[in-house]
């Protein structure tokens, strides 16, 4: 039986790739350097697989000094429930880029399969909206004449999908946070803004090399069509189940210095910066991200101890 669940999860699996991988290639989603720590963010299926109530808030400015710039404030709630093997999250984000912000509110649902004692599989689905406000008042305008632009806001639908495969070392997942194909300002002929759906894959493998110090490398791809992929490689150490502090590298864009503390069993504060590799980089003084996170016992698990994923 278990061979012919992890049969049919293969071809799941190479099905939803051969859907997407040709259509995926200008990051549109919000960018977060310390996406391990938070990866029911980009991944439905990551929802209650902590098997404890797990409370994120999450806060990022990226290029700081650079007008306009992105703002990211992230919130994510997920947590296992009594019906076995289902998982459910709650996610709010707000991010202002320009003259925009965009707010994005929505819920995941989580089914888990146990195909060994040690290996499980994730599927998850994702539902909510999108506001985006748009106020041209931030712009400079040399020619107002030319189009009409007013303050004005749009919202769409989000349909999000993706698997999740783990043990306790190891894990690797694909999604895509919305599937569907989005556009604004389609009263404005002069120009059409389109968001495109963004796939992720991500990966990570723990090394237990003594008994005080284990080792976490992480690598994230991240593609939407009409832009380059982006590849995030990321290296992790965790020091008595309570110090993190690692180094991160995303090509052709940043190098990132990580790291975080455990103040107790339930309790985690993480920060990161980004240097900027780019010519953008000589017009501001890099980004910075913060997070703070809370875990619960629940009733599958009273005691909460400490995971590197």
């Amino acid at each position: 039986m278990k061979i012919y669940i992890s049969k049919i999860t293969l071809l799941l699996f190479l099905g939803f790739l051969s859907q997407v991988v040709h259509r995926v290639q200008a990051q549109q989603d919000s960018q977060f350097t310390q996406y391990m720590y938070n990866t029911v963010s980009i991944n439905p299926a990551y929802a209650g697989t902590r098997e404890s109530l797990s409370i994120i808030g999450l806060y990022r400015n990226q290029w700081v000094g650079l007008e306009g710039a992105p703002e990211t404030l992230n919130f994510t709630a997920h947590s296992p429930v009594g019906i076995q093997g289902v998982g459910l999250g709650l996610a709010f984000t707000s991010d202002k880029i320009g003259p925009t912000v965009e707010s994005i509110v929505s819920a995941d649902f989580s089914y888990n399969l146990n195909l060994t004692e040690k290996l499980k599989l994730s599927f998850g689905i994702k539902g909510g909206f999108s506001l985006l406000d748009f106020d041209p008042s931030k712009l400079v305008i040399y020619n107002p004449n030319d189009y009409d632009l007013a303050l004005d806001n749009y919202s769409s639908p989000i349909v999000g999908v993706g698997f999740y495969l783990h043990s306790k070392t190891w894990y690797f997942g694909l999604s895509t946070p919305n599937i569907l194909e989005t556009e604004y300002y389609d009263e404005v002929q002069v120009s059409t803004a389109t968001e495109k759906m963004n796939l992720y894959f991500i990966a990570g493998y723990v090394a237990q090399l003594n008994p005080r110090l284990k080792l976490k490398p992480a690598v994230l791809l991240k593609s939407v069509q009409g832009a380059p992929m982006a590849i995030d490689v990321s290296v992790n150490a965790l020091l008595k189940e309570r110090i993190t502090f690692g180094l991160a590298y995303r090509l052709d864009a940043a190098v990132s210095a990580l790291a975080g503390f455990q103040i107790d069993n339930n309790i985690m504060i993480g920060y990161a910066y980004d240097y900027d590799t780019t010519p953008l980089g000589n017009y501001n003084s890099g980004s910075h991200e913060i997070f703070l996170r809370f875990e619960l016992g629940t009733r599958l698990r009273a005691k909460v101890n400490p995971r590197f994923f």
